[in-house]
């Protein structure tokens, strides 16, 4: 493995091997290393879209095209794309013009039915012509690939990534020419002892190029990173209007000029960048307008330097704890919440389209939520922007799912990569309120410091969201009383509270009963729930039956509003969605069943229930 020839630098931009590791085929073909970043704001650039059909191979295990006996990648097998030979000389057996094609983005396992439940190498080529410009350089962005990525563009490697739910971008400058070039990405799903999440999950492990694909060109000299915030003080200040942040420019000369423009709020300034490309400013708007559920208001931004210019839309507030409190912009919220995990409604698999995205907020927009958790990976970065103009709150979360690695260096490196990409490309959306670190981790002592050395790279990266996590080993049960003194609470701004009183535990009418004690923290219900079929009723004693879902929510009800600190409420889950480990026939048939909605959209009646609570704003209070 060759060395990098950038820095990481910890503030600002991600440029080492944490995020995805570039190497070359052998031989040397490049001159340089190609640039290693994560471009920000790349949904708000000109780009050529390479969605659509690819060419597709499978690699049956033990995956001989893609690994070598000595287990390191194979530059000269698929990753060539040659053609068989009719007459003459044997070479290797495979011709992806001739291949059967996948919808890209999209997953193999539901457009194949042979792949349904595949999970291995599966390599996918496309054609593609270009004009490369003088003066620039392009990049092929994938929004995500699940779970290792290795990427060729005409027969050279130009990077590897690992982890399944974020995006990353491949320099491609050096080996594109004038006309048709080819790209071919091994995709492989294997799950890992060592991956993030490690090998046991309770959602479908949908395999490949399952968000888009597409090539951008910048200018030599180019913006990759920026953050651009409402100043965070001590504590809030109704009359704060100073937005500040940095923009970061790839191969600009120290001094470079960068214009801050948000001519709406009569903002704009201009600053320099230091040796390191970083171009720090502060500026006070005229007249802010602060995000929020109830107004959502989104400012258009504009960022110059030299040959390169981005428009985004950012919101700008202010969030913070007090004591038990949850402050928005200085005021107490109550967030009415539901889980949602990216499966796309009616169609199935990975929630990767507008539509898809549309659907899910219609939902949560009927529900009354003014907040969502996207369990439990970092989704697509649609749900977001979504969330930013529909003014609902976000928790965004990194695959740490119960048992990962953590005694491993090279885990706890992985998962900081993971990090730094969700927080790098989410960062400037107002709707992202906090950072989630895990979910449902064991308590031990290896744990617990991996999590709270995590929490703290958390608050380097960005000090002005909240920090939490969804625990569930911490209570300590003691009759009907339940102690959390899990010590990762410590390290946390806001605790989540996994729990499933009268589905796994107990019966619904012990939840009336229950007692809660808690640091002196925010609470938020992180999920609860029970499992029921659409469409199938019998009395409120009777498993499966949405009748008994709904009994247990009631008496979920009557436990939370006992509980002082609670500040939010988010049952497990909005739709009915694929887990292979759910093997009822005719009741799950694969699917875990805890949704309000079912997989077709048919709407139990415990959607109902939750949409008059919140209507009513009855399960808490702000304060």
């Amino acid at each position: 493995m060759i060395a990098f020839h950038r820095a990481y630098n910890s503030r600002l931009p991600i440029r080492s091997a944490l995020i995805f590791i570039y190497l070359f085929a052998t031989g040397g073909a490049f001159g340089q290393q190609p640039l290693q970043t994560l471009l920000v704001g790349i949904d708000h650039r000109s780009v050529t879209s390479l969605n659509g059909e690819w060419h597709y191979l499978v690699d049956q295990s033990p995956a001989r095209a893609l690994y070598m006996a000595s287990g390191e990648i194979n530059d000269k097998s698929y990753a060539l794309n040659e053609h068989p030979n009719i007459v003459g000389k044997h070479n290797q057996e495979y011709d992806f013009a001739t291949a059967p094609t996948l919808k890209v983005p999209g997953d193999w396992n539901t457009q194949v039915p042979q792949l349904f439940n595949y999970e291995g190498v599966l390599w996918y080529e496309r054609d593609f012509d270009a004009a490369p410009r003088p003066n620039s350089r392009t990049f092929l962005h994938i929004g995500a690939a699940n779970y290792r990525s290795h990427v060729w563009v005409n027969q050279k490697r130009v990077c590897d990534h690992e982890g399944g739910y974020a995006p990353f971008d491949c320099e491609v400058t050096s080996v594109l020419h004038p006309g048709s070039n080819f790209v071919v990405i091994a995709v492989d799903a294997t799950r890992l002892v060592d991956g993030i999440p490690s090998v046991v999950i309770d959602w479908f492990n949908y395999g490949g190029l399952t968000r888009d694909v597409s090539l951008v060109t910048v200018p030599h000299a180019f913006i990759d990173d920026y953050d651009i915030h409402i100043a965070h003080g001590a504590s809030f200040d109704p009359k704060n209007s100073e937005i500040a942040g940095y923009v970061h420019l790839v191969d600009a000369a120290a001094g470079t000029a960068v214009t801050i423009d948000i001519p709406e709020a009569n903002a704009k300034t201009t600053a320099a960048t230091d040796a390191e490309g970083n171009a720090s400013f502060s500026i006070k708007a005229d007249r802010l307008t602060l995000w929020s559920p109830e107004s959502p208001k989104l400012y258009e931004v504009e960022l110059r330097a030299g040959e390169d210019k981005l428009t985004d839309h950012i919101g700008f507030r202010d969030i913070r704890v007090d004591g038990t409190r949850i402050l928005l912009n200085g005021k107490a919220v109550f967030l009415e919440s539901v889980n949602v995990h990216a499966e796309a409604p009616v169609r199935g698999g990975p929630a990767n389209t507008d539509q898809d995205v549309s659907t899910i907020f219609s939902y949560l927009k009927e529900l009354h939520a003014n907040f969502v958790r996207l369990a439990h990976y970092p989704h697509d970065e649609r749900m977001e922007r979504e969330a930013d103009r529909e003014g609902i709150m976000v928790w965004s979360e990194i695959p740490n799912w119960q048992n990962i690695s953590f005694a491993k260096p090279d885990v706890y490196a992985k998962d900081v990569a993971m990090l730094k990409e969700m927080i790098r490309r989410d960062r400037n959306k107002a709707s992202v309120i906090l950072w989630s670190l895990s979910n449902e981790t064991p308590n031990n002592p290896t744990r617990t410091k991996f999590l709270m050395d995590l929490a703290n790279e958390a608050r380097k990266l960005d000090s002005t969201r909240l920090i939490t996590s969804a625990i569930i080993g911490g209570p300590r049960p003691n009759g009907m009383e339940r102690v959390n003194d899990d010590p990762l609470c410590d390290a946390l701004d806001v605790i989540g509270q996994n729990e499933y009183i009268g589905w796994y535990a107990m019966t619904p009418e012990d939840a009336d009963k229950i007692h809660w004690t808690f640091p002196q923290k925010p609470v938020l219900m992180s999920e609860f729930g029970a499992e029921a079929k659409a469409g199938n009723h019998g009395a409120v004693n009777q498993r499966w039956t949405e009748e008994q879902q709904v009994f247990v929510f009631e008496h979920q009800f009557v436990m939370l509003r006992k509980i002082p600190q609670l500040r939010g409420t988010i049952p497990w889950i909005l739709m009915d969605f694929r887990s292979p480990g759910r093997n009822i026939p005719r009741l799950q048939d694969g699917y875990n069943r805890k949704g309000l909605i079912a997989e077709d959209g048919k709407m139990k009646q415990a959607f109902t229930q939750f949409r008059k609570a919140y209507a009513e704003h009855s399960l808490g209070k702000p304060q």
